[in-house]
This record gives structure tokens, C-alpha cells and sequence, in this order.
């Protein structure tokens, strides 16, 4: 499936048009196209390849997946591949969308690795700039980043509140060990995986401002600059934020020890006061005679004995804050 936009004079003046027609809505300097196919194959990609002269490199990367966020150059054109992301609040798990972008003087081609790209939202934030429409390219790939990074800021600000709720739990007075731990493990594993979408995005964007590359113009550059401005606060936030998951883990992990430790306190001192009346009677059942050995005084004596051992050892013991 694929779509297709046409941009004249800075106004949009045709949608879904034939493919076939690209090259020659291209011959218009006054024209900027856009087109888009999702999982295409290399067969797909091999008719816009020779309209636009696209490098078989760029090509090849476009079709396969997994690739790293990067800004290629070549001759006739940028090659670009980046990633949106969402995030599943209930099971903390990241779900990465690729899209790759030739980018030329007059053409924009996106290529979704899946559906899960919503190409509609990139849509809506052109429909909602028409004043931008003027700067060509440079306009439709500021939409295409703008929406991207933000996904980025998105799932930051949702991982932000779910380690919220992680420190709320941390000093809960009934904790789910095993629970807490699971999602501990999930939001840090999901973020390192966020780390690695988001960080390149830093080259990418300074690579798009660069004045060499002839992409973007100056009075569009400041737009540029506000989503680079988000790809570093995104990049300092997820840095952050897995310092802090990482403490919250140790930190339970301590709780839990200094927990476990005045439980073998409390234990170890009722041990202690059970070991008085054991040794007493103990002592007592001996088959030799003692002092009230066959008299009741002799039962009185232990049974003092025990119970004032036991109350000076919990007396100790509460002093000490053991029990």
C-alpha cells in the first residue's frame, strides 16, 4: 500500500496520485513530492529507485530492519532511518516502529517497516502548518522528526511516572518482593532499549542542520533547533532515569537485607530467652540429687529461676530494640 502527496507553490494540490507520476511532477521545480510505502520489498522500492536515482546501499537498508538510527549521505540524496516507540504501561515493555526516509531537493520518501508507524499522526502535524509548506523538503521532514522525537518524549514522561510508583512501593509496609522485582527488571530493560533509539537521534538532528547538506533553510532552522533541544532533554531524562531504576533496585535489595536482619534479631533473641527455660529444666531433671531435689521448694527454685532469666534477657532485649 502506498500514498502519495503533491505540494505546489507551497500549497497541497494533490493526494494518492499514480506512483508513475512522481518523476513527472518532479520535473516542476516548484514541486514537492511525497511518497510512502509500507514493508515494501526490494522489488517494490526498485521503481522509485530509478526515478530517483536512489543508491543501492540506501536501498538495501531500507528494506531490511533492525537498522541504527543514522543520517547516510550520498550523492543524490540523505538516506535516514530512525524510530517511534511506544510504551505498555500495564507490562512495562517497549514497542519500536522503524521508518526509513530518502530525502531529496524535491521528493520525501518514507518507508514503514510496519503499520505500527502512525503515518497518520506525521500527516496531521503537515495539515497543521500550512505556513511551513513554503520550505519544501525541509518542512515535510521537520513534520516527520517532530513527530518521532516526541514519541521519544512520550514514553519518557510514561516511564518517569511508572518509577514513581516504583519509589511509593519502596517503603510499603506489605511489598510485593517478586512483583516490584519483575517490573523493576522490565522498565530498566525497556529503558536501555530506549537509550539506543534515542541517543543517536542526537547525530541525526545535527546532521540535518548541517549548512553543507543544503536540506533545511534559515528561516526553517529554529524549528530544527526546538526538536533538537527535545532530543537532548529526552536524552538526559532516559539517562537519568536509568540511574535512578538502578537505585531503586538496590536500595529495595538493601530494605530487604536490613529487613531480613532484624528478623534473625528478633529470632535469634527469643531463641535466646527459650534457651534459659530449656537449660533450667534441663539442669533440674538431672537423676542425682540437688539442692530441693524431691521437695517443692525444688519446683519453686527452677520455676523462679526460668521466669526471671527470661524477663532480665527480654528486658535486654527490648533495650536493645531486638524485639
Amino acid at each position: 500500500m502506498s500514498r502519495t502527496r503533491l505540494y505546489r507553490n507551497g500549497v497541497l494540490e494533490a493526494e494518492n496520485f499514480d506512483p508513475a507520476r512522481i518523476s513527472d511532477h518532479l520535473a516542476d521545480p516548484s514541486s514537492v513530492v511525497w511518497f510512502d510505502l509500507c514493508e515494501p520489498t526490494a522489488e517494490d522500492l526498485a521503481a522509485v529507485s530509478e526515478e530517483l536515482g536512489l543508491h543501492p546501499l540506501a536501498v538495501e537498508d531500507a528494506v531490511h530492519v533492525h537498522q541504527r538510527p543514522k543520517l547516510d549521505r550520498y550523492a543524490s540524496h540523505l538516506f535516514l532511518t530512525a524510530y517511534a516507540v511506544d510504551l505498555d504501561e500495564y507490562t512495562g515493555q517497549l514497542v519500536k516502529h522503524e521508518v526509513a526516509a530518502f530525502i531529496t531537493t524535491g521528493a520525501l520518501v518514507t518507508v514503514r517497516k510496519s503499520e505500527g508507524f502512525r503515518i497518520d499522526k506525521v500527516l496531521e502535524r503537515w495539515d497543521a502548518s500550512p505556513d511551513l509548506v513554503k520550505y519544501g523538503v525541509g518542512f515535510l521532514l521537520h513534520g516527520l522528526l517532530d513527530f518521532i522525537v516526541d514519541t521519544h518524549f512520550e514514553a519518557v514522561q510514561t516511564f518517569d511516572t511508572q518509577i514513581e510508583g516504583l519509589e511509593e512501593q519502596l517503603f510499603d509496609g506489605n511489598p510485593k518482593d517478586s512483583e516490584m522485582q519483575r517490573r523493576t527488571f522490565e522498565l530498566r530493560k525497556s529503558l536501555v532499549s530506549l537509550r539506543r533509539v534515542v541517543m543517536p537521534m542526537r547525530e541525526v538532528v545535527n546532521a540535518v542542520l548541517r549548512r553543507d547538506l543544503h536540506i533545511v533553510d534559515q528561516e526553517i532552522v529554529p524549528y530544527f533547533q526546538d526538536i533538537y533541544d527535545h532530543v537532548l532533554r529526552a536524552t538526559e531524562w532516559t539517562e537519568s532515569l536509568r540511574d535512578l531504576v538502578t537505585a531503586i533496585f538496590e536500595t529495595h535489595l538493601t530494605i530487604r537485607s536490613n529487613h531480613l536482619n532484624v528478623i534473625m534479631k528478633q529470632v535469634t533473641s527469643w531463641a535466646a530467652i527459650i534457651a534459659v527455660p530449656t537449660a533450667v529444666t534441663g539442669f533440674y531433671g538431672q537423676n542425682v540429687p540437688y539442692p530441693g531435689f524431691g521437695h517443692t521448694t525444688g519446683f519453686w527454685t527452677s520455676t523462679g529461676v526460668t521466669i526471671g532469666l527470661s524477663a532480665i534477657l527480654f528486658a535486654v532485649f527490648r533495650r536493645k530494640d531486638w524485639l
